[in-house]
């Protein structure tokens, strides 16, 4: 497979899509023949693309003898679907998902703008402390122009209280950490179609109840559409930061690592090329499009410089930056040698990951905030018999310093908590740390 094909990411957002609305149940007619060979289908392709022949110390031969009488015995189209996401389960690993064909189709500009079937209430969350909280609100959208703030935690979403999710999520074994476990349970009752209404409690800064019905709006972003996958919607901001002392950072932030915010990303950095530091804000970037990786990092090295080694099961493919030395104008210029913080949390992801730690273990960037997720697999999909999409990884990455990030994640030089307080005060105490160390690097 050509390395431009290939996926590293979506770890929080297939941390959604797989579970889907209840109602997606697929087929009218259940047909046992093809049910068996979707299962068979789903089966050979990891047994014939996963990088590691042990696969991760599970009897893959035996697995399939131990499952296949389920699917054989079948009677409805969940209990194949269940089947093979508990084969997949066992694997213990990232990327790896099933995403019913409904779903995915249902998100495909081919039938229609994804955006018309896809909204939201313009406002991100996190887990912190067993609390659900508010830590970014579009001024623009639903949230903001009802008045929610950061800072104010998300007690239910129609008839269903956050807590009693964080308690089911708790007794579920799982091999994602229970505060994404949480965020994508919430974030998936507050997605619906643009023009229906959302109830959410909330408590605000006093700790006040706040029952609210918002209208969502149509998902912002450029859609995207990569392969099987459903629909993606990018988006990207960029704008400059100063500290009481003078000190000017660009600070650029996207969701996703995708081929239509590489001009977004290019201007921004011709932008800030002479300012004194820049930030790279991945909180909440689950990954993308793992060759970009190597283009961005060339905007910052003059050097190719290795960030690390995707391996499959035969081959090895170096990582390398990919110096930028001309800018968006045409323009002979020198990639930008000034500092450059990281901002990450634990819904970082995959090419996110791969970008951070690879910039980190090179030591030519500095990384704040929170332990990323952890899920750094290249990974493709496959559409399989009934019209499911396998997303199965085929590849692993290690850095240029010999550091394996799957499961384990890319760990901050400065660990910055989030808190409630900050968020109700208005601060962003990840974004100030790095604006602190930046303005200390000046000369």
């Amino acid at each position: 497979m050509h390395y431009r094909t290939w996926i590293a990411g979506f770890v929080t957002g297939l941390a959604v899509a797989v579970t889907g609305p209840a109602s997606l149940t697929g087929q009218e007619t259940f047909d046992n023949a093809l049910a068996l060979e979707t299962f068979d289908k789903a089966w050979e392709i990891v047994y014939k693309t996963h990088f590691d022949t042990t696969f991760n110390g599970v009897d893959w031969v035996a697995l399939r003898d131990e499952l296949r009488p389920r699917v054989e015995t079948a009677t409805e189209l969940g209990d194949v679907r269940g089947a093979i996401r508990e084969m997949l389960e066992r694997l213990n690993q990232s990327h790896f998902a099933l995403i019913p064909k409904e779903f995915a189709d249902s998100l495909d500009p081919a039938e229609g703008d994804p955006s018309e079937k896809v909204g939201d209430i313009g406002f991100d969350m996190r887990f912190i402390d067993d609390q659900l909280v508010v830590t970014v609100v579009d001024l623009k959208g639903p949230a903001g122009e009802a008045g929610v703030q950061p800072g104010w935690v998300i007690a239910a979403v129609g008839d269903d209280r956050v807590a009693d999710l964080v308690e089911r999520r708790k007794n579920i074994e799982s091999k994602r950490p229970l505060d994404i476990l949480v965020w994508a349970g919430v974030r998936n009752r507050l997605q619906g179609a643009p023009g229906t209404d959302c109830t959410i409690e909330f408590l605000d800064g006093h700790d006040e109840t706040r029952v609210m019905e918002l209208t969502r709006r149509p998902e912002p972003g450029e859609p995207v559409k990569l392969g099987n996958l459903p629909t993606f919607f990018a988006r990207f901001s960029s704008g400059q930061q100063q500290t009481d002392d003078g000190t000017a950072v660009g600070v650029i932030w996207f969701n996703a690592w995708m081929v239509p915010l590489v001009k977004k990303f290019d201007a921004a950095v011709d932008e800030y090329r002479e300012l004194d530091g820049m930030v790279i804000d991945l909180r909440g970037n689950g990954g993308g499009v793992g060759a970009m990786v190597m283009g961005l990092a060339g905007h910052f090295t003059d050097d190719r410089m290795p960030l690390g080694v995707m391996k499959t099961r035969t081959t090895e493919l170096k990582f390398s930056a990919n110096p930028r030395r001309v800018d968006t104008a045409g323009e002979r210029v020198t990639p930008y040698a000034g500092p450059v913080a990281i901002l990450t949390d634990g819904l970082t992801g995959s090419a996110s990951e791969m970008f951070a730690g690879g910039m980190q273990g090179a030591g030519r960037m500095r990384v704040f905030g929170d332990t990323t997720a952890g899920g750094v697999l290249p990974a493709s999909m496959s559409r399989l018999p009934n019209g499911d999409v396998l997303y199965h990884a085929f590849g692993e990455f290690e850095t240029a310093d010999g550091t394996y990030l799957e499961g384990r994640g890319v760990y901050p030089d400065e660990p910055v908590a989030l808190s409630r307080e900050a968020l109700l005060a208005g601060r962003d105490d990840v974004l100030l740390a790095a604006l602190q160390w930046i303005a200390g690097q000046r000369d």
